[in-house]
């Protein structure tokens, strides 16, 4: 299948109950993957959980259960074809696990909607997950102003959540004055796929436009094959299926890879036999791909989530210790030498402990070895992982150097590997 356009992934994210599921479902129906028929179905099934008005929702919990129920490699993907490129919409999902699904989608994204409700404005999550999509590397950031309908379609409604989102980009360092603000509604549909007249003040895009808007990402087929895994299934006729996003380099059937850590913790060498996309067989696949592949010589016990499938030629580095650029964002107290918290890199989890706080800085000032560092502080640390990590230093593959770092159910910290000693 030759493919005439770049898959981009676009990740929807933001504080629970702010409408992103709403929106992606609006968007569905009104660009006609959802017929009236299931919509009404859904608002049935919604009134009857006494969830009128979730009825868009339900279209994306839908797919989730078929997600959960089958093996295909639309794990939590929704494709749209736009004028541009083929998206690849990723709806992070929320309660329990949505931080940790919220890191691996953010990992996997080249731009994101962070959706706001005009209601509430900023909630601590949208503080969260802002600094996690910087962290990880999301450059292209658009601002979706939700529930505009719930205060009356009103301008000074939207500035007001406009300037509070604002101050909190400039924390993070991203120009507000270059960044996209939609003011739309999820439910009603305003601003989604189609131009609203409810809000006549409103000259920007719709959230289908803003998809073109976004940049093409950069060339990543420069860098070795980096596939980290997201799971492995098994699949009659086929065997075992890891999946993923390719995060930089490309993957071809008779490719020799090696999948690391790996249970062995020294890697698992095999060839490529399939690669399927959105349901296709293809001879190969490059970065911004999600795909699945079946490796000859691995079987499911021999992977998890968190290894990283490389060209066995240029194998990505299993650390034994790094050093790193560190932002403290949200710690109970403070984090000082010792401290052993759970590392979130690309689809992996491994505890690391703080082994050395080399310097911190402070206003213009830098403090050498500090005795603890405490939120707001930007600090260089050493860090020793207590199991098998696969991570680069930024120089290096800078898609496969970022990390957030979550303690107790909440991200404490986050940062990038720039040096590193490999095992």
């Amino acid at each position: 299948m030759a493919r005439d356009k770049r898959n981009l992934n676009v990740a929807f994210v933001g504080h629970v109950d702010h409408g992103k599921s709403t929106t992606i479902g609006r968007l569905m129906f009104d660009l006609g993957h959802v017929s009236q028929q299931e919509l009404d179905k859904l608002r049935a099934e919604a009134e009857k959980h006494g969830k009128l008005g979730f009825e868009f929702a339900f279209v994306m919990d839908k797919f989730k259960e078929e997600r959960e129920r089958g093996v295909t490699i639309d794990l939590s993907y929704k494709k749209l074809n736009t004028q541009k490129y083929q998206i690849t919409i990723i709806d992070a999902p929320g309660h329990k696990d949505f931080i940790k699904n919220m890191i691996t989608g953010a990992s996997q994204a080249d731009a994101a909607f962070l959706t706001v409700s005009a209601l509430e404005g900023v909630q601590p999550q949208t503080k969260e997950h802002l600094w996690l999509l910087r962290t990880m590397g999301v450059r292209q950031i658009a601002i979706l102003i939700n529930k505009m309908d719930r205060v009356g379609y009103k301008e000074d409604a939207f500035n007001k959540t406009k300037a509070e989102v604002s101050a909190l980009l400039k924390q993070v360092g991203i120009n507000p004055e270059k960044t996209t603000f939609i003011a739309g509604s999820g439910l009603k549909g305003d601003n989604i796929a189609k131009k609203s007249e409810n809000m006549p003040w409103y000259k920007g895009p719709t959230v289908l436009e803003q998809f073109d808007k976004f940049e093409e990402p950069a060339a990543l087929a420069q860098y070795p094959l980096r596939m980290p895994i997201q799971d492995a299934y098994e699949i009659t006729g086929i065997g075992t299926v890891p999946v993923g996003k390719i995060i930089t380099g490309a993957i071809k059937v008779g490719q020799k890879v090696i999948i690391l850590p790996g249970r062995s913790g020294t890697g698992i060498q095999g060839e490529v036999r399939t690669i399927e996309m959105h349901h296709e067989q293809m001879p190969e696949a490059q970065a911004g791909d999600n795909v699945g592949v079946n490796i000859r010589g691995v079987g499911k016990k021999d992977v998890a989530r968190g290894d990283v499938i490389c060209d066995a030629a240029k194998p990505a580095p299993v650390v034994k210790e790094f050093t790193a650029m560190i932002t403290v964002i949200n710690h109970q107290t403070v984090i000082a030498k010792g401290y052993t918290p759970v590392f979130h890199v690309h689809t992996g989890q491994v505890p690391c402990q703080f082994t050395e706080l080399l310097e911190k800085r402070e206003g213009d000032q830098v403090i050498k070895n500090p005795d603890f560092l405490k939120n707001g502080d930007i600090a260089k640390v050493r860090i020793t992982p207590m199991g098998n990590l696969v991570l680069e230093k930024q120089s290096d593959n800078p898609m496969m150097s970022g990390f957030a770092i979550r303690d107790a159910g909440a991200t404490v910290a986050a940062g990038v590997c720039v040096e590193l000693v490999a095992k």
